[in-house]
């Protein structure tokens, strides 16, 4: 089974490398707010996809921010720790990378909003034409719904997409970092 998954991911890197895509999932007029792990469509509205090689070259060009949204499990009791998430297990991100969780459910709660508008304006110092890349893993519709909100609702000039996510980047044996989500904090 494990060698199934890396074959699937080897291959699924190779033809992204390559852009291709061989499964057309149609772009939602809204959100994705169910199965979040399933094919993608191969772009976002009002941003641009990335691969591999293509993040690479942009990383290497200029100054970007890098959000990694996988999703971690909020518990109430995070209030307590001033706002600090309260983890089961280390998280593994690209190196440079913050971690913003849960900020690509179809549907955010006020927290989760202003959890993600607060450090987006922060992460870009508040500049629309800042470049910012959200990725998850393969086939992730978080960070497709993450790309989606920050370019069309919040109005974000330069959003990207990095389809490929960690799957794609550890499959390339590149740079990696374990990573504490930024706390849900207002400060």
């Amino acid at each position: 089974m494990k060698y199934a998954r890396l074959f699937k991911i080897f291959i699924l890197s190779i033809l992204n490398y390559y852009s291709v895509n061989l499964l057309a999932v149609e772009i939602p007029t809204g959100y994705r707010t169910d199965h979040y792990r399933a094919p993608t469509p191969s772009s976002v509205p009002n941003a641009t996809t990335l691969n591999t090689r293509e993040l690479q070259t942009l990383l290497a060009q200029e100054s970007v921010t890098l959000i990694d949204v996988m999703a971690a499990t909020y518990r109430p009791e995070t209030a307590f720790f001033d706002g600090e998430w309260l983890l089961n297990e280390p998280h593994t991100t690209i190196k440079g990378a913050v971690w913003l969780p849960n900020v690509g459910y179809g549907t955010l709660d006020s927290l989760q909003n202003r959890y993600f508008q607060h450090y987006l304006t922060r992460l870009t110092n508040g500049n629309p034409q800042h470049p910012i890349v959200f990725y998850c893993i393969l086939d992730c519709w978080m960070a497709w719904n993450a790309a989606k909100r920050a370019a069309t609702e919040l109005t974000y000039q330069r959003v990207y997409w990095y389809r490929d996510g960690m799957d794609g980047w550890e499959a390339a044996k590149l740079p990696t970092m374990e990573v504490q989500p930024l706390p849900i904090r207002f400060d």
